[in-house]
């Protein structure tokens, strides 16, 4: 069973619910039609009992870049008070339904995993990368804080020292860090991450999930608080969005130039 999306297909076969994100020609950046598509499958799996497992995959070159800031810098020349409500609406929703499927999911990771993009990686429960993957949380070099539930996941799975210097910074880091530090599951050659991924995500399709499902609550429940996690970030973002500094950088990143920040 296969539905197609503008943005995101959805592929049902043997228990296991294949999600794409299909805007490859844009680096699969989230504009507002690919958010609410993807919490859309995301919805729909939830609702189908015969699903067992899911595999979260892109095309193109590049997984995710986070937010289209594109679309973004036309939010914010309208209203920059109300240009970050996408948080609450879309973003808060899609991570909260990812956090809550009862079974397995994997995602593939080639090419750039940033911002937003990373969010949604972690809040799989297995995540397989190419070689050349590179990530970021990206928010502070355009004025912003985070959301996404990046500060949830990272605390918890780098510890507060680390999950601040990437966050503070928004340096990139590699697959090899990534691995390295607990973020990702295993690393392969780029041309065999969508397979391998797959492979994963049809043994645990064919699990046994019950199992899977006990597995999951007990680790949801070792790290508690995403709700709470995710409202703090909605309300720093939406303050961050209205700021001088955010408009200024989204306008130079676009640009391509070097953004000034005055601190207001």
């Amino acid at each position: 069973m296969t539905s197609n999306h503008s943005t995101v297909t959805v592929h049902i076969a043997d228990g296991l619910a294949t999600i794409t994100l299909s805007r490859g020609a844009a680096s699969n950046a989230l504009d507002t039609a690919t958010k609410i598509g993807l919490f859309q499958a995301v919805h729909r799996v939830a609702g189908d009992a015969t699903v067992r497992a899911v595999l979260l995959n892109a095309e193109g070159k590049n997984f995710c870049v986070g937010q289209d800031l594109a679309e973004h810098v036309d939010a914010l020349r309208a209203d920059p008070a109300t240009a970050m409500q996408t948080v609450g609406e879309h973003y808060n929703p899609l991570i909260q339904a990812l956090s809550e499927l009862t079974v397995p999911v994997v995602v593939a990771i080639r090419g750039a995993c940033v911002g937003a993009g990373l969010g949604i990686a972690l809040a799989a429960d297995i995540r397989v990368v190419g070689t050349g993957s590179k990530f970021a949380t990206a928010f502070t070099g355009i004025g912003l804080a985070s959301d996404s539930g990046l500060t949830h996941a990272l605390v918890h799975a780098v510890g507060a020292s680390r999950a601040a210097a990437l966050l503070l910074l928004g340096d990139r880091f590699t697959a090899t860090e990534a691995l390295a530090w607990g973020l990702v599951h295993r690393v392969v050659a780029d041309e065999e991450v969508e397979t391998t991924a797959a492979g994963i995500a049809r043994l645990l399709a064919h699990g046994p999930t019950q199992a899977y499902r006990q597995v999951k609550q007990l680790v949801q429940a070792a790290s508690a608080g995403l709700p709470d996690a995710l409202e703090r970030e909605r309300i720093a973002q939406e303050t961050l969005g209205a700021t001088r500094d955010h408009s200024a950088a989204v306008e130079a990143f676009l640009a391509k130039t070097t953004p000034v920040f005055e601190g207001r």
